[in-house]
């Protein structure tokens, strides 16, 4: 089984690592995490779970679409919503002061205080709408590449699988809450739109709560992914993608979530992502090479 899993998909490998990681990471620090049993369960649960999918994903339409798409969407998901439990646990001191000061050495003010005055409702629904796509460009892509049967699937999951994995990582060692927590005191005027804004804010709250997950921004390296893949695996989606990508980053500032800085990181974070992506791959394709 264990010879069947190293030589298996690489995104299977990711995510059975990640979690073993989480795993470890909790039981070190059991003493200071929220709930570790729970999250012992919750990551053993998942781990399982890939474990039987690889076995049982040639078993019929339904499992191989579970195996490829459901379950890393949940995966990730599930993931994420577990970092609220372990970031601040194990690393009490957030960065956002740093990044404050990053941001204003740089622009000589505070970005999201100086984007108030181009506050325009219509726009902002627009942004926060363009903001809200980062959760389904990765799974349209996905989605495409299954349709078409195009073996390049593997290869843009395991990218996009590496990348929110990364930026998982980057909330562990850097953690920090971003400037609609930090600055508010600072903004003369709520965010408001007309329709879309605030119910899509209400709603992103609710579910996301209250995380250390804006450094990087993990909405631009994400975005900025599958915009790449998109541009190798479909021109036609990549050109449908490329304007509410660029919306999208434009959003995660105006829209209060992020510093300009996690945007650069966010950018360098993209950049990690497909040339670790392209090794792992090249390494994967030459060793096939070599055992045919």
């Amino acid at each position: 089984m264990i010879r069947r899993l190293l030589s298996g998909r690489p995104a299977d490998i990711l995510n059975i690592c990640f979690l073993s990681f989480l795993t470890v990471l909790t039981l070190v620090f059991r003493q200071r995490v929220e709930g570790p049993v729970l999250l012992f369960g919750l990551y053993l649960g998942l781990i399982g779970t890939q474990a039987a999918l690889i076995a049982l994903k040639d078993r019929g339409k339904a499992l191989r679409f579970v195996y490829d798409l459901v379950f890393p969407t949940v995966s990730i998901l599930v993931i994420f919503d577990s970092l609220g439990r372990i970031v601040h646990a194990i690393n009490p001191r957030d960065i956002d002061p740093l990044l404050i000061r990053i941001d204003y050495l740089l622009f000589g003010c505070h970005p999201t205080v100086a984007i108030e005055k181009m506050m325009y409702p219509p726009l902002t629904d627009l942004l926060q709408l363009a903001y809200s796509s980062y959760y389904f460009l990765p799974i349209i892509l996905g989605a495409v590449l299954i349709f078409r049967r195009d073996p390049a699937f593997d290869r843009a999951l395991f990218f996009i699988m590496l990348c929110f994995y990364l930026s998982y990582i980057g909330y562990l060692l850097m953690p920090a809450l971003g400037p609609r927590f930090t600055m508010n005191h600072l903004q003369a005027r709520d965010l408001e739109g007309w329709i879309a804004a605030g119910p899509i804010q209400e709603l992103l709250n609710r579910l996301e709560g209250v995380k250390r997950d804006a450094f990087p921004s993990g909405h631009t390296g994400i975005a900025l992914t599958v915009l790449y893949l998109a541009f190798r695996f479909d021109r036609r989606l990549f050109r449908w993608f490329l304007p509410l990508v660029a919306a999208l980053i434009v959003a995660t500032v105006y829209c209060r979530y992020h510093y300009v800085v996690d945007v650069i990181a966010g950018v360098m974070l993209a950049l990690i992502t497909l040339a670790l992506g392209e090794w792992v791959y090249g390494y994967r394709e030459q060793r096939n090479d070599s055992h045919r």
